[in-house]
């Protein structure tokens, strides 16, 4: 059986993986020219320790890690009001996204045909497979389609509709970019508030460089997400006026060439397949900061070609289960998220003070140990036990 999958990130990879071991034929088409590099850390603990180590990625990981250490809070002047241990960022291990990606494609690139440049234009499916139409490309024909391609979906919008019917927006922005290392960061971080405005930089494996992330509040924004003058003028408005070392990190933002923005954002279906066309992580279920995003998008990749195999590719059996599966870790990872927005940029300075408060009592050597049981808890709500190594289900 030959399978597409849209979008070669960190889901569509992942699947790519486990669709080859049980022997599909996979094509994966991504938009943009190139692997996308660069992008926000994304951590793994509890069980999504062990889909690395199931796919024998936890040496590779670790080997590109960000190895980050503390991060500090401090004012305006610059002064540390809390100290934030490895643990409360980083999980036991954190990686680029771009990184991982990379490590991804790396990994599955020599047996699935991979299309840069090109995307789907049409999706036309029948009781035994899909014509996939792109834009490039022509038209092909498959046995399932599966929209691998994030929260700005494709697939999504050519089947289910329009983004909008589905999106729920946060209340929040934020934007991230590369700068050089002005503070002499060393595997740590800076992290600023003022109301509405969250601040972070860190600095992990590149010495010489320092990663930025900027959250604020907005009402709902109207702008074209390739329109990079457009998005540099919205964040630079919105942090005019702040202090610290924002003046020195916009300047940085006018010439930065890895810029990424996007709002926090859930997206909530009533069912993540229609017909041969399945839909798998931010694609599905998009949560926003601090859902488990990755970790779930790459367990439920694991699960969904397990079910694929074990239905012997009946996709209205597989599909199924494999939405039963996931759809509790999806809802708790958009439960998570919900507050993201609010802790990480509040809105008043009396809010601020209370977030620093809490933040010096989950890092306390007393609270800490139980704030990682807490945060492997919601790591583990999908549980691989009943998907083992071998290839084989529990039922």
């Amino acid at each position: 059986m030959h399978v597409l999958i849209s979008g070669a990130s960190v889901a569509g990879p992942t699947l790519a993986y486990w669709l080859l071991r049980r022997g599909y034929d996979v094509t994966v088409v991504e938009q943009a020219p190139r692997l996308r590099t660069g992008g926000h850390g994304v951590d793994f603990r509890g069980a999504q320790m062990e889909l690395l180590r199931r796919m024998d990625l936890v040496d590779s990981v670790r080997a590109a890690e960000t190895g980050m250490g503390e991060q500090v809070v401090v004012d305006e002047s610059g002064r540390a009001l809390v100290t934030l241990p490895a643990a409360f960022m980083s999980g036991e291990v954190e990686i680029q996204r771009g990184d991982l990606a990379r490590i991804l494609y790396e990994r599955t690139r020599e047996d699935a045909e991979y299309v840069f440049g090109d995307s789907i234009t049409a999706l036309a499916q029948d009781a035994s497979g899909v014509d996939a139409t792109f834009e490039r490309g022509g038209t092909r024909r498959f046995d399932f389609v599966v929209g691998a391609d994030g929260t700005h979906s494709g697939v999504r919008s050519l089947v289910w509709g329009p983004e909008e019917r589905f999106s729920t927006f946060l209340g929040f922005y934020q934007a991230g970019f590369s700068v050089p290392n002005h503070w002499g960061l060393d595997h740590s971080g800076l992290l600023h508030n003022e109301p509405g405005l969250g601040v972070m930089i860190s600095s992990g494996r590149d010495a010489a460089t320092a990663g930025v992330g900027l959250v604020f509040s907005a009402p709902p924004l109207e702008y074209d997400r390739r329109d990079r003058d457009q998005i540099v003028g919205i964040v630079t408005d919105r942090f005019a006026d702040a202090g610290w070392e924002v003046p020195r990190l916009l300047t940085g933002l006018a010439s930065a060439t890895d810029l990424w923005f996007d709002r926090f954002a859930q997206i909530h279906l009533s069912r993540w397949s229609q017909g041969r066309i399945v839909l798998l992580g931010d694609a599905a279920w998009a949560a926003g900061p601090g859902g488990s995003g990755t970790g779930l998008a790459m367990a439920g990749a694991y699960i969904l070609a397990a079910e694929l195999a074990a239905a012997g590719g009946d996709h209205t059996t597989a599909f199924a289960r494999y939405e039963a599966a996931l759809r509790k870790g999806a809802v708790s990872g958009q439960k998570q998220a919900r507050n993201a927005g609010p802790f990480l940029a509040p809105p008043t300075t009396a809010k601020i003070r209370r977030r620093n408060r809490v933040y010096r009592v989950l890092s306390s050597r007393l609270l800490l140990p139980l704030f990682v049981r807490l945060t492997e808890g919601s790591a583990n709500t999908v549980r691989l036990d009943r998907y083992p190594a071998d290839g084989t289900l529990v039922r």
